[in-house]
């Protein structure tokens, strides 16, 4: 959906949601959570600080609905899904989505 002329300017511009939800151990959809997304979310906050990207949020959330693909993370205003799985990940989708402005295409989930 558009942003319209009377909208309150964004309070960020970058806006990661990291999913974090945690379901019972042999779950057949798994967990983000169980795969280390709370590790993950915690480096990503970290790591933004160290790279200095101002006017950027990193939040957990609950299930995002794509748990056989994760660790995910989906970030807005775009709208762009990842899988991360591991350290080396986070980096590449803030150096090469959020600081560049492209994406990382070998970390972003199918569609559907």
């Amino acid at each position: 959906m558009p942003r319209l002329p009377d909208d309150a300017n964004l309070f960020f511009d970058v806006h990661v949601f990291v999913c974090c939800n945690r379901r019972p151990d042999g779950h057949a959809r798994g967990s983000c959570a169980a795969k280390g997304s709370e590790r993950l979310r915690d480096y990503m906050k970290a790591r933004a600080k160290e790279l200095g990207i101002a006017r950027m949020r990193v939040n957990s959330a609950g299930c995002l609905d794509r748990c056989e693909l994760g660790p995910c993370a989906v970030i807005y205003p775009e709208g762009v899904w990842y899988r991360l799985d591991t350290t080396a990940d986070v980096d590449a989708v803030l150096e090469r989505h959020v600081i560049a402005g492209g994406r990382a295409t070998d970390l972003l989930l199918p569609e559907e």
